[in-house]
């Protein structure tokens, strides 16, 4: 389904001239942003760590710059975003946009200054806190009518032992990301069962706050939008068909579906209260009784990007142009037929994971072996993967490689 007439005259002749940085190259979504952009008729450069594998550095669409890695030094690497950012400007352009599109990038771009000449696609200020900081989004979710497992905060070893026994939990980072003497650096997850498999965890964390809660069993789903000054249009969901780690992460599969009634109220309130604008994502839980969990929102570019697109969903696109200007109108497509989005390399390292068996007893209802291979090679009439592009084919094979080989390093 092609664009609306709308759409595509806004996408030809509103902003000719306009050049987006987008960052970091690495992120899952970066080469569905990217195309979605080229086909708006933007000028798309990507900022990538320096020396890191990208899929996004084989795109015929797109030139990258590398800078610092935040995780290694993020004084060097907001200097060098600010000082590359700068050289960009040019009269050529009539508008220059900045783009984040992971939680990194995220906290990067919020600290370029508005005086800089660039328009921020993302959140500054306070709506950047509630997009990196998940325990302000439970707040805000508790606050909008969400249903959120109960949350106990833990900040230290002596907090630990105060927390009240009931198992299975599953821990988070309280932050998405967080600064520590000039590195930033991303938690990790645990799962735990029983007291064993809470002190392996305890043992494993390196400091920063945790959201301990009930692990919860079900299917993951999620709930896009844009969020405009009208309020929310180009609503959409998914449903998770597969994760790439049954134990726990972003899916490898999934299908569009539509948006849950019961989910459309809160969602709008939170987004009312905050004061967001542009893309966003809210994921949820629906738990073997039926009942929809908050899990985090997400306020960047989301892994199954290539999902809205195939639906003619053009999400970054869209959240450039109201970047610019607020006024634009926005008229999405109509609703199509069910469509399923598969990440190949993903669902490669599912097969793995599967094979591995669960990290912990908490997790008791595990893929089959069988069932697994089966879903994994069944022919979808209305499917998908991400990042396939004809003429820009070298992306979709280097980034099923470096799934494979960086997940796989990962174990090692």
């Amino acid at each position: 389904m092609k664009p609306s007439e709308s759409i595509q005259g806004v996408q030809s002749t509103t902003h000719p001239k306009v050049v987006v940085v987008v960052g970091f190259a690495e992120a899952l979504a970066a080469p569905e942003v990217v195309w979605s952009l080229v086909d708006s008729g933007f000028t798309v450069v990507a900022f990538a760590r320096k020396g890191r594998h990208a899929a996004l550095r084989h795109s015929r669409h797109v030139t990258i710059h590398e800078i610092a890695a935040p995780e290694n030094d993020s004084v060097a690497a907001l200097a060098e975003l600010a000082a590359f950012l700068e050289s960009r400007r040019d009269a050529l352009h009539d508008h220059h946009v900045l783009l984040p599109l992971d939680d990194v990038a995220v906290w990067l771009c919020s600290q370029i200054p508005g005086s800089s000449g660039w328009v921020l696609a993302g959140p500054r200020g306070p709506c950047a806190e509630l997009a990196l900081n998940k325990q302000r989004q439970i707040e805000a979710a508790l606050a909008a009518g969400f249903n959120v497992p109960a949350t106990f905060i833990v900040s230290s070893a002596e907090e630990f032992s105060r927390w009240p026994r009931h198992f299975p939990v599953i821990i988070r980072p309280a932050e998405a990301v967080s600064v520590h003497e000039t590195r930033l650096r991303k938690g990790r997850n645990w799962i735990c069962s029983d007291e064993g498999e809470l002190k392996q965890a305890q043992s494993a964390w390196n400091g920063g706050a945790l959201l301990v809660q009930p692990y919860l069993e079900g299917t993951g789903e999620g709930v896009f939008g844009l969020a405009t000054s009208n309020g929310i249009v180009a609503w959409s969901a998914h449903r998770r068909l597969r994760m790439m780690n049954p134990h726990g992460s972003g899916s490898s599969s999934c299908v569009s579906e539509a948006v849950p009634d019961e989910v459309k109220a809160p969602v709008a309130a939170l987004i009312q209260s905050s004061g967001w604008r542009g893309l966003f994502m809210v994921e949820l839980l629906r738990s073997r009784d039926g009942r929809l969990w908050f899990v985090e929102f997400n306020g960047r570019a989301w892994g199954s990007m290539a999902l809205a697109r195939r639906q003619s969903l053009e999400y970054p696109a869209w959240t450039v142009k109201l970047a610019i200007d607020q006024t634009l109108p926005v008229r999405v497509p109509a609703p199509t037929e069910a469509v399923v989005s598969r990440n190949v390399g993903r669902e490669l390292m599912h097969v793995l994971f599967v094979l591995r068996g669960p990290q912990s007893r908490a997790i008791r209802n595990w893929p089959s072996v069988w069932a697994t291979l089966t879903g994994v090679f069944r022919f979808h009439r209305r499917g998908s993967f991400y990042n396939w592009r004809k003429d820009d084919w070298r992306v979709f094979v280097t980034d099923s490689w470096y799934t494979i080989r960086d997940q796989i390093l990962k174990r090692n």
